[in-house]
């Protein structure tokens, strides 16, 4: 990790917005995304004893995925059509891959929703990772490919070597960068773990602008 470049993009983001995602703009943003309403929305919809009902899980995800202003307006209707075309043993596979990601082995669950997920070649970052992300803001991340592959080249991350095809491996991996990156600059900058990435992002474009 660039060290340097993340604490110039700390020091152009918090210039440019002084408090972080406290100032008026970023809660204007923040309020678009209604990330403490979807935030809410998983807790309901995904709490433990849900999932003894495994189409309503399903119809549960369609709901979120649907609602998430992270998620592509392309995919959403692409994943509604997917899972509802699923059978049986395929809703229960995939309902049992989330409540593993969220309750239990995460990368047990991680990997079953991957498989079910290549069934109709919706295998997308978005989607395998907007469902945790939500349920678990400062702990999970939200992998948005054109912020990772940036990220990943403009701080250095030697660690990282994006791939389209979702694994665990690079998952697990990000995640801890991302944990890590978030200790190294001031909290403001990361309420949850989108709005830090979010922060990298617009930070990124800003450093572009000033040839850093």
């Amino acid at each position: 990790m660039n060290l340097a470049k993340l604490k110039w993009a700390e020091e152009l983001f918090l210039r440019r917005y002084p408090g972080g995602f406290s100032h008026p703009e970023m809660l204007a943003i923040a309020k678009k995304h209604k990330m403490d309403r979807m935030i809410a929305l998983s807790h309901e919809m995904f709490a433990k004893k849900n999932f003894r009902d495994p189409p309503e899980i399903i119809e549960s995800m369609i709901k979120l995925v649907s609602r998430s202003s992270m998620v592509s307006i392309f995919e959403k209707p692409k994943f509604r059509d997917f899972a509802r075309s699923l059978e049986p043993k395929h809703k229960n596979a995939l309902a049992s891959g989330l409540k593993d990601q969220l309750h239990g082995d995460i990368e047990k669950g991680f990997n079953k929703v991957l498989n079910i997920m290549q069934i109709g070649k919706m295998a997308k970052w978005s989607l395998i990772s907007i469902c945790p992300v939500y349920y678990s803001p400062q702990d999970e991340v939200f992998v948005k490919p054109t912020t990772a592959k940036k990220a990943i080249a403009h701080f250095e991350l030697l660690n990282l070597q994006y791939r389209p095809q979702p694994s665990w491996e690079f998952y697990t991996t990000f995640r801890a960068t991302i944990n890590e990156m978030k200790s190294k600059v001031d909290s403001s900058l990361s309420p949850n773990s989108a709005a830090f990435t979010g922060f990298l992002m617009m930070s990124m474009a800003a450093m572009e602008e000033a040839d850093f």
